[in-house]
This record gives structure tokens, sequence and C-alpha cells, in this order.
């Protein structure tokens, strides 16, 4: 056990007001905060300060002008450009000019429907800047979605682009705005387009459409507005995620306490300062992209990779290994399925060995459950240590991990490592009481949460209540797990994963792990289906790896596994072997589709998915088994 480390957890759970006051002299306040937290009024009352100064100008006004800040590297462009702290600041002046010439103030909302370019990051740190809210949606959301986000955060305006680019596949972005703006109810009082180089051309249609460059020339002049000051407590970001009666949550997050638990967790989880290169191969539309990509690396001074393509196909499956190497990548993060793909496609991992991993000194997965077997792959194949962790939206900064930075390099394959300083786990029964060690039950952690947590809801404190009411005076995560004898986390999936065959509770999570350490088994996702005899049963969806052979030689094996390790309880009799699964386009596979599709219920294609033409496959096959 790494010493520093365990000094500081306990620190943080003993003494949190000290703990997280000491962390706040990373940040650059105009108002310092004489207390670090106060329960009405949340963390660093009465303190002031400007996100966007503290991730720029501080560092330009240190001396660092000329260290890079920002690397957009677009394989799909073929375009690779790095902006230095003092460009960063130029980029961002020019375009908090332009915003405040169409009269933003501190407290409006923009949206922004932008693709992973560098102008969607200008537009983030020009918003933080002016003192507004910005709320990123994801590029290529359906138009009612993107309705619904701009009906509940009423913004003044949207920011977008003529297109983003998916891989193989351009998406113009206009249609999408103009369809979503004849949707919502709410009425923008300007959209401001950037024409990219490549791609179909836009065309401004109402006098409420702006060019972006237009507009840029027509406020060159202009000076570059000073950082607002904004409340410790302000919003920073409005971030939609999705709700379970289908509105989605708007998850607030503060300027103060976001600030500060973004410098400490770069530095104490992920080893990173000054000068270092960070990548987190997400997009900007997620929180990782939002706490990765822009605002954690920023704040320390650190270099920040903005990558625009695919872990395979743009343009072969060493890309994510050329990019750590063209850049100096220090850390990596990344997402299990990116891996999973990587690993389809060049199981011998003739890429990686091609082409090594620089200065790669630690790789970090997190946005679903990583695999033991991906995990091991990837340790085997780079030799580095590879380190699952976990977090949510809400929470805004890792939970679980291995802080590699406090000397903490203990792993187990399976699970995403102890409680990060300032978090307090609990697995807990339906009661509410503590299970024994080693048994499933809910995951939980002990409120007040610490800085940089959401502490509301957009428009609705009253669905951010609910996720304390359950169990009093914790925050209920809504995943299922377990701590082992080691002090291990395992979080195993959502609590409405554990599925109840014949009176025996089973953990889908853990049928997963099973399967997907078949030889063969690229990735797989395990569900619950509706049965009349034993209420419900697993169902196993597999897609291969290349040359894995036969469909009923990989069916057979996957059976065979999951009984010989959990036994005929299990009663996993049924596994799909098919091309793909459906995802999210942040990769994580659509699991309640896969469930209405087995038990035969209607099926919509969710606005989140990468691939529209997966469920229709996926009914087609399960369609054809039934008949046999």
């Amino acid at each position: 056990m790494s010493e520093a480390y365990e000094q500081a957890w306990r620190d943080s759970i003993d003494q949190p007001e000290h703990f997280w006051s000491q962390a706040a002299r990373s940040v650059e306040w105009i108002t310092p905060p004489a207390r670090s937290f106060d329960e009405a009024q949340g963390w660093y009352p009465g303190a002031s300060l400007n996100t966007c100064a503290n991730c720029v100008d501080r560092h330009v006004a240190a001396g660092r002008g000329e260290a890079t800040a920002l690397i957009y590297d677009s394989p799909v462009t073929g375009t690779v450009r790095a902006y230095s702290y003092a460009e960063l600041l130029e980029e961002v002046g020019r375009v908090a000019a332009m915003l405040a010439s169409l009269g933003l103030a501190r407290g409006d909302r923009v949206v922004l429907y932008m693709p992973m370019i560098p102008q969607t990051v200008f537009a983030m740190l020009a918003c933080a800047r002016l003192g507004a809210i910005h709320s990123v949606v994801f590029g290529g959301f359906a138009p009612l979605e993107l309705a619904k986000r701009i009906d509940d955060a009423a913004p003044r305006l949207v920011l977008t682009a003529s297109c983003g680019i998916e891989g193989a596949r351009t998406i113009a972005y206009k249609p999408l705005v103009d369809e979503a703006l004849r949707l919502a109810a709410h009425a923008v009082d300007h959209v401001v387009l950037h024409q990219r180089d490549t791609g179909p051309v836009a065309e401004l249609s109402s006098l409420r459409d702006l060019d972006w460059d237009t507009l840029r020339a027509a406020t060159a002049g202009d000076p570059a507005p000073a950082p607002v000051e904004v409340a410790s407590a302000d919003p920073l970001y409005v971030l939609y995620t999705s709700g379970t009666t289908g509105t989605p949550k708007g998850v607030v997050r503060d300027n103060g306490g976001h600030a500060v638990a973004l410098a400490w967790s770069m530095a104490n989880i992920y080893g990173i300062g000054a000068g270092d290169v960070f990548w987190a191969a997400s997009d900007v539309g997620w929180v990782v992209g939002h706490s990765y990509i822009v605002y954690a690396p920023l704040l320390v001074g650190a270099a920040t990779v903005l990558f625009e393509g695919k872990p395979v196909g743009t343009p072969d499956p060493g890309t994510f290994w050329r990019t750590i190497a063209r850049h100096g990548v220090k850390t990596f993060f990344t997402a299990p399925t990116a891996i999973r793909a990587v690993r389809k496609e060049d199981p011998d991992a003739t890429f990686l060995n091609e082409i090594g991993t620089g200065q790669c000194q630690a790789i970090f997965l997190a946005g679903e459950r990583a695999d033991p077997d991906t995990i091991g792959w990837l340790e085997d194949k780079s030799g580095l240590p590879v380190i699952d962790h976990w977090w949510q939206t809400e929470l805004g900064w890792p939970a679980l991990a291995s802080c590699v930075a406090l000397g903490d390099l203990r792993r187990k394959r399976g699970s995403a490592g102890f409680p990060v300083p300032g978090y307090e786990f609990a697995i807990l029964d339906e009661g509410g009481h503590p299970v024994p060690t080693g048994q499933s039950g809910a995951v939980v952690l002990r409120s007040p949460l610490p800085p940089g947590v959401f502490r509301t809801l957009w428009n609705n404190h009253a669905g951010f209540a609910k996720n304390f009411a359950t169990f009093p005076g914790w925050y209920e995560t809504g995943d299922a797990g377990f701590i082992d004898e080691d002090g291990f986390v395992h979080i195993m999936g959502r609590t409405d994963d554990i599925i109840n065959v014949a009176g025996h509770r089973l953990s889908t999570g853990q049928m997963e792990q099973i399967v997907a350490a078949v030889d063969g088994v690229a990735e797989c996702a395990v569900i619950g289906a509706d049965d009349s005899i034993k209420g419900m049963i697993p169902v196993a969806f597999v897609v291969p790896r290349a040359g894995a052979g036969s469909e009923q030689a990989l069916h057979d094996a996957v059976i065979r596994a999951v009984r010989s390790e959990l036994g005929a309880v299990a009663a996993l009799k049924t596994a799909y072997v098919v091309p793909a699964l459906p995802k999210t386009r942040s990769g994580k596979t659509l699991r309640n589709l896969l469930r209405k599709i087995v038990n035969g219920e209607e099926v919509a294609t969710p606005p989140t998915i990468d691939d529209p033409a997966v469920p229709a496959m996926l009914l087609a096959r399960v369609r054809a088994h039934a008949e046999v």
C-alpha cells in the first residue's frame, strides 16, 4: 500500500475542510476562499475566480506563453496543428469578443453543437471567460434531442459548424440545427456557424444565422474581453446526460470546486503537470472531454491533445500508438471499447510492436467496465500499467482509481481500484445496510461529496435530490458492485444488470467477464431476458475476433465457460454471435436496447446510437434464431 495515497485519502475523509483548503492553493482566486465548505453554499463559499483565466491567462502571465497548450490531430482531415498558450489566449480572446458583440453576458447560456475542432475549445473557454454557461451537445445528435436541450437550457446562442467527420462519415450539422430550432419552443438570438475547409458548404438561411469568420473579422478591432469575476458556486457549464424517463438531465458544474478538483486529479491521479502532454481520446461532447481534454490539462499548464478520428479505420489500428509517439504523450486515457476495437482488428498488436508507445508511462481506461481480458492484453502488448478507473457525468472526475502520482500502482484486473481522496464508498443492500465483504449490492458514496461534483440539475433540483433519497446520507450511484477482501472496489454494472434467475441473484457483469475471456471473443454483452419459467434468463451477444473460427464453435465455447465458472444456475444457454454491438457514440453498449430486442418489445433507434443499422441486424438475428 502506498503511504502517500493512504495518508491523502485519510486526511480527505477526517479533515476534508483542511484537505481541500490546501488543494485550493493550486487555483488563482480573485477573492480567495475564507473556508472550504458550507452545506448550503457548497465548496469555497464567498470566493471568486475565472476558470478561463486559470486555464490560459495565468500561464502566459507566468512567462509560459510559448509552451504548447493544445495539439489538434485530425487523421480524418490530415491536419496536425499545435497552439501555444499565447496563441490560445489570442484565439479565445477573439471568440470572446465575437460573443460579447452579440450581447452575451455573465449567466447567459450558449449551446455548442460542434465537432472535435479547435474552435470548439476556443468557444468553451470564451464562454468561461465571459461568465456565460456553455452546454456542449455531442455533434450529430438527432434534432429532437438537441431541441430538448435547447428548451431546457434556454440559450441565447447556438454555436455550430458546417459538419462533423466520424470515420468515413461526414455529418452535415446545419440541417440538424435548423430542424432542432424548428422543433424547440425556445427561440435563440443567433446561430453562429464555422464553415470548415472540408465537407459540405452550409447555407446561412435566415437573419438569425451568422458566419463565424465574418463575425470574427468584424470584431477584429475590438479588445479581447477581460476575464469576468464569477462566484465559486456559479455554473461553469450544463452537461446533459440521459435520464431514465427519456428527459435529459442537465448536470450543473460549478467554477470553484471544479477547478480545484480537476487540478488535484491531474497532479495526483494522472501525474501530469506543466509541460507534460496528456491525451484523453474522447469527445468534448462527453464529460471526459470537458474535464480531461479541455479544462484539467490547461489548469495545470500541460499540453492537451484534441483528436478527431477513430481507434481503427483512420487509417488503421495503429492510429492510437502513432498519435502517442508523435506528440510525446505521457499519460493516455481512453475507453475499453476503443481498445477492444483495436484488438479486434490487430489481435497480435503488430502496429503497437512496430510503433511503440513513445514516452507514455500509463494508460487509463474508463467509460464502461474494463474486462480483465482486455486489460491483460493491453498490459502484455504495451508493457505499461493499464489502470481501470471509474466515475460518472454527475461526479465530473474520478472516484475510483490507482493514484499513480501518489505512488499507488496496485491493480487487480476487473476492479476500478481504490477510493480517490475525497470519496468514501459503501456497498449497501436494499434496506440500506452494509453487505459482507465480497457480496454485491448498491454502490453508494457518502455525502457531502467532494469539490467538482454536481450540486444540482438545471431546472430540476427535485431530480437531483432523488439521488440521495433512497439511502439518506449517501449518493446512490445507480451501479452495483462489491468490495473484495483486499479493499479493491469492483463496479459490475448498473443495478438493473443484477438479474433474478429462479430466485438466484446473478450479475450479468460477472458473466460478461467470463465471456470476454473466451478465446476468440472481441467484445460482448450479457443481458437479462424475460422468461416465463425462471423470471429472467441471461442472454449473451458476442462479437468474434478476426480468425475466431465458426460461429457455432464460439457459441459453444461461451456457454461452456459460463457453466464451468458459475454452474448450471447461471442458465446461460443462448449466445448470439454478431458482427457488432449497438453502442452510443461515446462507446457505451446499449444494453437496454438489447433487452428490448430479445424480449420482443418495440425498438426505437436511440438518438445516441453510433450505427443506426445495428438494431435491425440484431433483430433479424434474434428472430431467425427463434424460428429455428
